[in-house]
């Protein structure tokens, strides 16, 4: 998501003390041609085969418009130092998440 992804931009380069890293199904040309659309001073990962987000339980079932089909869900995971989920957001509404995780940060 841009808005996502722009706000965590702003976040690092406001000096958010954490390494950031974008996750999604789509293909690692996708991921560079939005990064340099959006100046994004972090990794965007390609889980091309949604292994990662089968392991993290976030390859779901959705709905839209009636019809039903597979995809990621919206979610943030808090990784400490030693490789230690300490938080997850599952569902989150982009605008104003990258706050909401700045803010568990401090």
């Amino acid at each position: 998501c841009t808005t996502e992804a722009c706000e965590f931009r702003d976040a690092v380069h406001a000096g958010l003390g954490a390494q950031v890293l974008g996750v999604s199904p789509d293909n690692p040309k996708s991921h560079a041609n939005f990064a340099k659309k959006h100046q994004l001073p972090f990794p965007l990962l390609a889980d091309t085969d949604h292994r990662l987000a089968d392991a993290l339980g976030i390859w779901v079932e959705k709905s839209m418009y009636g019809r039903k089909y597979f995809g990621v869900e919206r979610s943030t995971f808090l990784i400490n130092e030693d490789g230690v989920v300490t938080q997850v957001w599952r569902g989150v509404t982009p605008k104003g998440h990258a706050e909401e995780v700045v803010q568990s940060l401090a």
